[in-house]
């Protein structure tokens, strides 16, 4: 899935692996305080370059190195002409070793610190959020959920040093309460837990500083999973042939819309065209297809009442997406049945999910692309939703080993799990929570299966393409009103960079 990891995704790592990272660099002949001070650097360096205008900062300072790189960076703000007001979690007296050091540095540097208290006022244009690093797991409470608490209360904009205090570096839950962050600058290795779950609402734009540590050169700590990036598109879609024809670009048969359910059926067929598969079938209720035709006249729409309706179709294609609009009763059941018995690759969607859990606990194959929300991918694992949200890459990474294929665990900072590896997809935006959404992407993944031929790069590039092609809409028209079926457009002219 990631032969192209190297150039264009950026590796994400889980906590422990970072501080790994921090040691072997520290072993390897560089200082502890040494790195804390390029940390601090990075991170007043990614200040000045967000708000070029500010005059005064507020620093609020933990006790531990998350701490120690605030207090050098209050240092560096006075030092660079700034009004410092300094916030420390603990007294400077109890603090030790680096954080020590670090308090020391920016109390000789001139600026003067006050304990936290309940009703401290924050006086800096900007706070930065030094309270808590990634070692968290589990609730913040007492002092820390205080402070966290009253950081989210100010009015004022917020940087979170290496990732905003209360937010679980390895899933992006939060911890009972977290920092809501206009901005984050984080170190060494990038984190999961800043890209999935409930991340996109705490971090704000990040700013990665590697600090000079290459995490690629310590080939034993493999990268936990990669960031998709938009630069993959250019290498995935080359220029066709000019000799091609319909026949290469591959066949794709929708089956779904039970009768009165057509609508999610058509939105899968009429986009699966717009990503370019050569021929595209839909096999729906009767009814639908007088719509089917007025809609999008180059899907060859056939009307099934029953399975016998089917006859061969199935075995004509070269992907089948099963789901959408299928409902979970007679008519979605018998369709999934005869989807299963076909050994062409399939995208599952919607209550063809459901079906598989209730119907089919044991179906497991290697050449599906599984598409759950979080509450479909807690009914296939047997667990609530809250928890596959909990820890969003052990859910993904647990139904891919499940069900094998290829398992897409949709939402903020979708996730794409597979035998080669995780990805996490950075984009998209909150116009995408609308209805249809989930169609149109397995109407994508079935294009991109039915031209490619496999699965698992298929599957990255379906959700990466998806949400990239969301973003457009929302930045043309606002993210208020983004229909789905706005989403193919946009997406054609990504999949021809």
């Amino acid at each position: 899935m990631f032969t192209l990891s190297a150039s264009t995704l950026r590796p994400l790592f889980k906590a422990e692996q970072v501080r790994e990272l921090d040691r072997r660099t520290i072993a390897g002949g560089i200082e502890g305080f040494a790195l804390m001070q390029r940390a601090a650097s990075s991170a007043w360096h990614s200040f000045r370059a967000r708000w070029p205008q500010a005059r005064s900062i507020t620093v609020i300072c933990g006790s531990g190195n998350n701490g120690g790189d605030g207090h050098v960076l209050a240092a560096l703000a006075i030092q660079s002409g700034l009004k410092v007001q300094r916030v420390s979690l603990k007294a400077l007296g109890e603090l030790k070793g680096d954080a020590a050091r670090a308090a020391e540095l920016a109390t000789s540097a001139g600026v003067s610190c006050e304990q936290w208290h309940a009703g401290c006022v924050f006086t800096g244009d900007v706070i930065v959020d030094a309270l808590l690093g990634t070692g968290v797991r589990d609730e913040v409470t007492g002092p820390a959920r205080q402070a966290i608490g009253a950081i989210n209360a100010a009015r004022q904009p917020v940087l979170a040093i290496d990732i905003p205090s209360g937010l679980a570096a390895d899933t992006g839950a939060v911890l009972g309460e977290a920092v809501q962050a206009d901005g984050t600058v984080t170190f060494i290795g990038d984190k999961i837990g800043l890209h999935t779950g409930e991340a996109p609402a705490h971090t704000g734009e990040i700013d990665f500083r590697p600090l000079g540590v290459k995490a690629d050169a310590f080939f034993d700590i493999p990268p936990f999973a990669w960031r998709l990036d938009e630069a993959w598109l250019g290498d995935a879609f080359a220029s066709r042939p000019r000799t091609s024809h319909k026949g290469d670009m591959g066949h794709v048969l929708v089956l779904g819309g039970a009768p009165g359910f057509g609508g999610a059926a058509l939105l899968a067929s009429q986009t699966a065209a717009r990503l370019g598969a050569g021929k595209i079938s839909l096999a729906t209720a009767p009814e639908h297809i007088t719509a089917s035709l007025m809609r999008c006249p180059e899907v060859m729409a056939h009307g099934v009442r029953g399975v016998a309706d089917l006859d061969q179709l199935p075995q004509r294609a070269d992907v089948l997406v099963v789901g959408p609009g299928t409902g979970q009763g007679a008519w979605g059941q018998a369709v999934l049945q005869h989807a299963l018995a076909a050994k062409a690759p399939l995208v599952v969607d919607a209550d063809a999910l459901n079906l598989l859990a209730s119907h089919w606990p044991d179906e497991r194959r290697d050449n599906w692309i599984l598409t759950p929300h979080p509450g479909e991918a807690a009914r296939l694992l047997g667990c609530s939703t809250a928890e596959v949200q909990a820890d969003r890459p052990a859910a993904a990474r647990a139904l891919q080993k499940a069900r094998g294929g290829v398992v897409i665990l949709k939402g903020a900072g979708s996730l794409v799990a597979s035998v080669a590896g995780l990805g996490v997809c950075p984009y998209g935006n909150p116009g995408m929570a609308s209805g249809g959404m989930g169609d149109v992407l397995s109407g994508m993944l079935g294009a991109l299966v039915a031209q490619r031929g496999e699965v698992e790069q298929s599957a990255c590039l379906g959700v990466l393409v998806h949400a990239l092609a969301a973003d457009r809409a929302a930045r043309d028209a606002g993210e208020r009103g983004l229909l789905a079926s706005d989403l193919a457009s946009y997406a054609r002219e990504l999949v021809n960079p």
